[in-house]
C-alpha cells in the first residue's frame, strides 16, 4: 500500500537520536514539542499482557530531556496505532472493549509520565483514521465495501459509525479517569485532536450553504459534538437515522464537556456543493453516509488555492481564520491548539538537495497561515499555541518517503539533519513574537497570547 514500498522501521530514528533532535528544538527556541506515544510499545498485548518498562523508560528520557531545555511535552496517546493483539482478539475499534483497553493504557501513561506532562491528547484525527480504515479501506485494518473500495471484509456504510462511537466513548472514559484520579495532583489538561478542513460553499445559494454545514457535521462535528454536547450533529441524525449509534443516559453523563481543549490539524480548504437536492458527479462526500455534498478543490475551473506535492493540500490561508472562528463559535470558545499545520514538498531521486533546503514555498505557506491565525486571535479566539508539522522530514503513511513536511531535511541514507530556509524564518518569527509579547506584558499586563503559546 506504500507508494515507494518503504516502511517506518527506521524512519528518522528519533528513538536513538532524540538528544540531537531536542538540540534542534532548543536552537529553534521552541517551548513545546508535540509527539505521540506508541500504544503497542507500552502495552504490546494491551491489558492482556505486561507493561513494557523499556518503552516507558524511553519516554521518560525524552520528556526529561525536553524539560531540561525548557520545552513542554505535548503528548498524544494514540496516533492511529493500536496493539495488534486487540485487533486479533476482538476487532479493535469495532468492539466496545476498546474503551476498557484505552482507559487501561491511558492510566499507565498518566501513572508513569503524568507528573511531567501538562498536555495530553487522547486520539489524533479519529475522523481521518476511521474514514480511511473503515470506509475507504486504505489504512489498517483495511475494511470497506461497495463503491468505496475492494476490501476482503468490512461494511463502509455501518462500520465507520461503530468505530467512531467506540473512540468517542474511549476518549471520554480516559478523560473521566484523568479528571477523577490524576488531574488535581498533576495539574495538566486533556483534549482530543481533529483534522479540520474549511468547507466553503461553492455558491451563495442556500442549498450550497447547507451543504457546507453538512460537510462540517459529517467530518469535524461528528466527533466533537458528542464530546461537547452528548449528541451527534442534527444533520447526521436526520440523514442516518437508526444507522447512527445512540448514547445511553450513563454514557451522556461522562460525555458532558469531556475535554479541556480542542486540537486542530488544519492544512487546506475545499468547496462544498449540495448533493441532497441537486445532481452531483461522483466524488468524495456525495454518498448519504458521508453527508450528501461534493467536496471539490475547484470552482468554475479555478482551484481554491495553489496545489502542493500532496494531492489533498491546497494553499488557502484564509481558511485558517474561518476554521478557528467556526470552532470558537460552535464550541463556546473552548481553548484551542493548532496541533498541525504544514507544507509538503515532493521528494524523489531527481530532487536536488539545495532545492529542498531552499523551501521558500513553505515559508510563504507558514507566514500566510500564521497571519490568518493571528487575525482570528485578535477577534477573540482562545488559541493557546501553534505546532508546525513537522520538525523533521519523516515517513508519511501511504506516501512513504516521497513527501517532505520537515523544517529540517533528513537524508534517509545517513539520517543527517540539515536546516531548511524555513528554520531561519521560523526561529526569527518565534523570537519576534516573544519580544512583542514581553513588551505588551510590561506595558499593560493584559495580553491574549503569552510567550508560551508559540
Amino acid at each position: 500500500m506504500i507508494a515507494d514500498k518503504s516502511n517506518g522501521d527506521v524512519a528518522t530514528d528519533h528513538y536513538h537520536r532524540y538528544l540531537e533532535d531536542v538540540e534542534l528544538m532548543e536552537d529553534l527556541q521552541l517551548n513545546s514539542y508535540r509527539f505521540s506515544i506508541s500504544w503497542a510499545r507500552i502495552l504490546p498485548k494491551g491489558r492482556y499482557g505486561n507493561i513494557n518498562l523499556a518503552g516507558i523508560k524511553f519516554y521518560i528520557k525524552l520528556i526529561d530531556t525536553l524539560l531540561a531545555k525548557g520545552i513542554q511535552p505535548f503528548v498524544t496517546l494514540s496516533h492511529f496505532d493500536i496493539p495488534q493483539e486487540l485487533e486479533d482478539r476482538y476487532g479493535g475499534l469495532l468492539s466496545h472493549e476498546i474503551q476498557e483497553d484505552f482507559a487501561y493504557y491511558a492510566d499507565v501513561c498518566f501513572k508513569y509520565l503524568g507528573d511531567r506532562v501538562k498536555y495530553w491528547a487522547t486520539f489524533n484525527e479519529p475522523n481521518v483514521n476511521i474514514h480511511q480504515g473503515y470506509r475507504t479501506g486504505l489504512y489498517p485494518p483495511n475494511r470497506c465495501s461497495g463503491l468505496f473500495g475492494k476490501c476482503s471484509k468490512g461494511d463502509s456504510e455501518k462500520e465507520p459509525f461503530i468505530a467512531a462511537h467506540n473512540v468517542i466513548l474511549a476518549h471520554a472514559t480516559a478523560v473521566n479517569l484523568y479528571r477523577t484520579k490524576y488531574q488535581e495532583k498533576q495539574r495538566g489538561s486533556i483534549g482530543i485532536v481533529q483534522n479540520a478542513i474549511w468547507f466553503e460553499p461553492i455558491s451563495n445559494s442556500p442549498l450550497d450553504k447547507l451543504a457546507a454545514e453538512r460537510a462540517q457535521s459529517f467530518f469535524l462535528n461528528w466527533i466533537l459534538d458528542p464530546i461537547m454536547f452528548g449528541e451527534y450533529p442534527e444533520e447526521m441524525r436526520k440523514i442516518l437515522g437508526p444507522n447512527l449509534p445512540r448514547f445511553s443516559k450513563k454514557e451522556k453523563k461522562i460525555l458532558n464537556n469531556a475535554l479541556d481543549f480542542i486540537g486542530i490539524n488544519h492544512y487546506s480548504s475545499y468547496y462544498a456543493q449540495d448533493c441532497m437536492f441537486s445532481r452531483c458527479k461522483a466524488g468524495p462526500g456525495v454518498s448519504w453516509t458521508e453527508g450528501l455534498y461534493l467536496r471539490t478543490p475547484s470552482k468554475n475551473g479555478i482551484l481554491i488555492g495553489e496545489p502542493t506535492a500532496m494531492d489533498w493540500l491546497y494553499i488557502s490561508p484564509q481558511g485558517m481564520e474561518k476554521m478557528v472562528t467556526y470552532v470558537k463559535e460552535r464550541y463556546n470558545n473552548t481553548p484551542m491548539f493548532i496541533t498541525e499545520n504544514g507544507y509538503a514538498q515532493e521528494s524523489n531521486q531527481n530532487c536536488v538537495l539545495n532545492e529542498l533546503l531552499s523551501d521558500t514555498k513553505r515559508v510563504e505557506y507558514m507566514a500566510g497561515y500564521l497571519d490568518s491565525l493571528l487575525r482570528a486571535i485578535k477577534q477573540g479566539a482562545d488559541v493557546r499555541g501553534y505546532f508546525a508539522w513537522s520538525l523533521l522530514d519523516n515517513f508519511e503513511w501511504l506516501y512513504g518517503y516521497t513527501k517532505r513536511f520537515g523544517l529540517y531535511h533528513v537524508d534517509y541514507h545517513t539520517l543527517k539533519r540539515s536546516p531548511k530556509l524555513s528554520v531561519a524564518w521560523y526561529r526569527n518569527f518565534i523570537a519576534n513574537h516573544i519580544t512583542q509579547t514581553t513588551l505588551k506584558q510590561r506595558g499593560n499586563g493584559n495580553v491574549l497570547q503569552s510567550s508560551q503559546d508559540f
